[in-house]
């Protein structure tokens, strides 16, 4: 219903506009919920309360998909101007006062699945804070940080043995994980895939192994988290992964199919202890978005 001339027109609440892009466009309400770190059913509240604000229907739903209506395409554009004039406007302000370089480093699987997300939203956020990213082995990142040469660093760990002063921000199993409808894990020797020494996945998966007197052999090895996941998919060897790391072509192997129980790991954040506003800023924005994964399950 239309407000009546006289009466004030109602303000749109930027947060809403913001989670309203968001689903517009990922074309998904939990995808979107992700992005701007609320439950999905907080976001459906707030465009419940855009709707009603406007009195129109913004998005037409159905069971697999979200669409935009023709007044949501409307307002896509208005919703897109605002956001924007309010990002420059608060720079203007606030952001100035946030300005530097800031050096993070991450292990590969990380690097490749979690940071593209993450410095994106940073980005938008935090415009005048440049990130340089170094991606390498966990034991090599705590000695760039053991020197100085990095201001924050994430670190796999095996669950036993975190780093002194790391932060955890996630505990996870590790499982084995072979090609849906794959036969690797039924061979002798067992072939599997690793990474390079250092790893804890690997120190993990060859400890069962031991635990377990499985035979096997190292059928394929590489440093990148691509080279091991080609090694599954093609069926030549099982590997420990993460359990949130299988992709929907992969099987979680059991004890059921012949698989020893790896445990579980920690994933860490180090913070250079007199970091900077900068520092401050990305550590923060990366401890939010394990938040919101271990309360969805998703980046």
């Amino acid at each position: 219903m239309n407000a009546p001339l006289n009466h004030p027109l109602p303000l749109l609440d930027l947060d809403v506009l913001r989670t309203f892009v968001a689903i517009a466009e990922t074309g998904s309400f939990t995808t979107a919920a992700n992005a701007v770190f609320r439950t999905p059913s907080a976001v459906s509240m707030q465009i419940k309360k855009l709707e009603d604000i406007l009195g129109r229907s913004v998005f037409a739903r159905d069971a697999r998909s979200v669409s935009l209506t023709t007044d949501g395409e409307m307002l896509l554009g208005y919703a897109r101007r605002l956001l924007s004039i309010n990002r420059e406007v608060v720079s203007k302000f606030i952001i100035p006062e946030i300005v530097g370089v800031v050096r993070l480093g991450s292990p590969d699987d990380y690097g490749e699945r979690v940071l593209p997300h993450v410095l994106k939203r940073f980005a938008q956020s935090h415009p005048s804070i440049a990130v340089d990213v170094t991606i390498d082995q966990s034991s090599n990142l705590r000695r760039r940080m053991d020197d100085r040469a990095l201001d924050i660093t994430l670190l796999t760990n095996s669950y036993k043995t975190s780093a002194l002063g790391a932060e955890v921000l996630l505990t996870e199993p590790i499982v084995w994980a072979g090609a849906k409808g794959g036969c690797a894990h039924l061979r002798e020797p067992l072939p599997v895939s690793l990474w390079e020494e250092g790893c804890a996945w690997r120190a993990g998966a060859l400890d069962a192994l031991g635990r377990e007197g499985r035979n096997y052999r190292i059928a394929y090895m590489s440093a990148h988290t691509a080279g091991q996941r080609a090694a599954i998919m093609s069926d030549l060897a099982v590997a420990p992964l993460p359990k949130s790391f299988l992709g929907n072509d992969m099987v979680e192997l059991c004890p059921k199919d012949g698989m020893p129980d790896i445990g579980t790991y920690n994933l860490a954040m180090v913070v250079a202890p007199d970091a900077s506003a900068p520092v401050k800023a990305v550590a923060d924005h990366i401890r939010a978005t394990f938040e919101v994964f271990r309360e969805t399950g998703k980046f």
